[in-house]
């Protein structure tokens, strides 16, 4: 499966890019976080939240979409 994933805010800083596509052979946001936690070490102790479907999903969420983000907290006011 390829999935586009999305990096917002610190995440992307991390990162250095907004977006990427990787090519998934798994099936859960767990699974696919420890990928990307390997290849960006720094966001593992970041504060984030992962989106499926425009909706916040838990780690052992079962990936249904091609597209994922990664989202840092919000500041509102």
């Amino acid at each position: 499966m390829t999935l586009n994933i999305k990096y917002f805010g610190v995440i992307a800083e991390i990162t250095q890019c907004h977006e990427e596509v990787l090519e998934f052979s798994k099936s859960s946001i767990e699974d696919l976080l420890d990928i990307l936690f390997d290849k960006y070490p720094e966001i593992k102790i970041k504060d984030f939240q992962t989106a499926m479907n425009n909706e916040i999903v838990s780690k052992n969420s079962i990936i249904s979409t091609s597209e994922i983000a990664l989202l840092p907290p919000f500041a509102g006011g």
